[in-house]
């Protein structure tokens, strides 16, 4: 009885000895598959984001969701200035919608106050002041096509800002504008107002 005990304990031992041998050549890198399932998946290439080949052409025709094409891109700024009209009401509302946007998109280049003076001057071309005689005369469409075509080293932001935000910003150019060279109304009205 003693004897048999024995051997059943020393099999046991031998069995997970073997069991473990096999489990642990299980792990091992030692033979290849006779049929890959969905070999575009196992075997995809990497590829870094914006890297050429990875980006996707969109299909001729195609228009993004919400696109609203621009007139005036090869009409040019004097026919925009002439025909567009700046339909966002000049209110607080507005303004202060423009003002949040100017702080987030122009604010780096054309400065807090307008005056050109941002962040990234040091390393870039200094931009025009927004209080130059040139952009003070611009109408609200002209500057309206340039914040969505661009102009000299000035990209585009149709992209980034929405038409809407882009009149609200140009309501906010405008006090900018007020502050630096209030009209003679302006001053009045202050003084109407204290």
């Amino acid at each position: 009885m003693k004897n048999a005990s024995l051997t059943l304990k020393s099999f046991a031992q031998v069995a997970s000895v073997v069991l473990m041998a096999a489990s642990l050549s299980s792990c091992s890198k030692h033979s290849t598959p006779n049929m890959t399932y969905m070999p575009d998946m196992a075997f995809s290439p990497a590829l870094k984001a914006q890297e050429e080949g990875s980006m996707r052409v969109p299909v001729k025709g195609t228009v993004p969701r919400n696109f609203k094409s621009y007139a005036y891109f090869q009409k040019g700024i004097d026919v925009a200035g002439q025909e567009l009209k700046n339909p966002a009401p000049f209110n607080k509302v507005n303004l202060l919608r423009g003002q949040v946007v100017f702080n987030s998109y122009c604010k780096a280049c054309h400065g807090e106050d307008g005056q050109g003076g941002g962040t990234i001057v040091p390393k870039f071309q200094r931009p025009p002041s927004l209080h130059s005689d040139k952009i003070r005369n611009y109408t609200d469409g002209q500057i309206f096509h340039v914040m969505t075509v661009g102009q000299n080293i000035m990209p585009s932001y149709a992209a980034q800002v929405s038409e809407n935000d882009r009149w609200a910003v140009v309501n906010y150019i405008r006090v900018l504008q007020r502050s630096q060279a209030p009209t003679e109304q302006d001053l009045k009205s202050a003084a109407a107002q204290n």
